[in-house]
């Protein structure tokens, strides 16, 4: 279902221009923008997304993957079709790349609530596809879920524009942002180019947003040691050195079937090289190596979380603390 869209403005005759992303795509009547679920009917922007969700799941909230934010919860987790970046190794492109008239679910902002009710689920993620395309059905959900005492969650490319970010802020409580690679990755391989991408980590930092990042380790192509230091220390300099990065590992899917995984030996690498940088939660994700999963206190250095997959096998923190006293950074409760 259609439904007129926020942040946009006529310029001259029916054609508009989206300010949603940073993109500002000017469109004619009846053209669509970048991210092909915005369009220009008769001189009015509509979402072609609202309330048309794509996939629907109860997620466990480590596969966001936030770490630091209610461990052991569960999250109702929606997505829809649609995405203003297009990434060549893209891990969800069947939906992320597809057309919103592929998609036949209708489910309403109170038919969510109602969903994790049901569910005994207190968090919703939006997820699995870039939440600001689906910007409307996103603040529309979240607004409802802030009244209804129940926490919001974006795992986003964080490729949006100030305005609909400072007034999406206030709804949130938790944030993963995939910080892709340096400014030369974003051209070649997004289509897009990193300096929103870096403001929206820095405001989501500054209003206190509980905050985590990913990067998908690319071989080849985002995977040198000068590229991994450079995004830790980024990351040290801007944001601190309490903010979880999860390395995670590449697949070859969708333009990038050529390039081999990424090894186990690369995100240990790489893991080394964040936390030599002086980060104190770095993690690797999607493949079997227990130590990279594992909360530890910086500290004493002990596993404070345990975790097998996505799943948390032990969790000894007590009031946020370690049995040491050094308080952990995250949300607990």
């Amino acid at each position: 279902m259609s439904k007129e869209a926020l942040f946009w403005k006529k310029t001259e005759g029916k054609t508009v221009q989206c300010s949603l992303c940073p993109r500002n795509c000017i469109i004619r009547d009846g053209r669509r923008g970048n991210c092909r679920v915005r369009e220009n009917q008769n001189g009015k922007l509509y979402s072609l997304v609202y309330a048309k969700p794509a996939s629907i799941a109860l997620d466990p909230i480590e596969k966001k993957p936030l770490y630091h934010f209610l461990p052991g919860q569960e999250t109702v987790s929606f997505g829809t079709a649609g995405c203003n970046l297009h990434c060549s190794y893209c891990q969800n492109w069947e939906i992320s790349q597809c057309e919103p008239e592929k998609v036949k679910n209708k489910i309403l902002p109170a038919e969510i609530i109602k969903k994790c009710r049901e569910v005994r689920s207190k968090i919703i993620s939006y997820t699995y596809t870039e939440p600001t395309v689906f910007y409307e059905y996103m603040h529309e959900t979240a607004e409802l879920a802030k009244k209804g005492f129940l926490k919001n969650v974006i795992v986003s490319n964080g490729f949006i524009n100030p305005e609909p970010l400072m007034k999406l802020i206030p709804l949130l409580d938790a944030a993963n942002i995939d910080l892709k690679g340096n400014e030369k990755f974003y051209k070649e391989i997004t289509g897009a180019w990193i300096e929103p991408v870096l403001a929206t980590l820095e405001e989501l930092k500054k209003k206190k947003v509980w905050l985590e990042v990913t990067n998908l380790i690319v071989p080849t192509l985002n995977d040198s040691a000068s590229q991994i230091k450079w995004l830790s220390k980024w990351i040290y300099d801007n944001l601190g050195s309490d903010v979880p990065l999860h390395f995670s590992a590449f697949w070859p899917t969708y333009k990038l079937t050529d390039l081999p995984s990424t090894s186990l030996e690369k995100l240990k690498e790489a893991r080394k090289i964040a936390m030599n940088e002086g980060l104190n939660y770095v993690y690797t994700g999607n493949v079997n190596f227990p130590e990279g999963n594992n909360t530890y206190c910086p500290k004493c250095k002990k596993a404070v979380i345990k975790r097998q997959g996505f799943w948390v096998s032990e969790n000894s923190l007590k009031n946020g603390k370690c049995s040491c006293g050094e308080r952990i950074a995250g949300v607990w409760a």
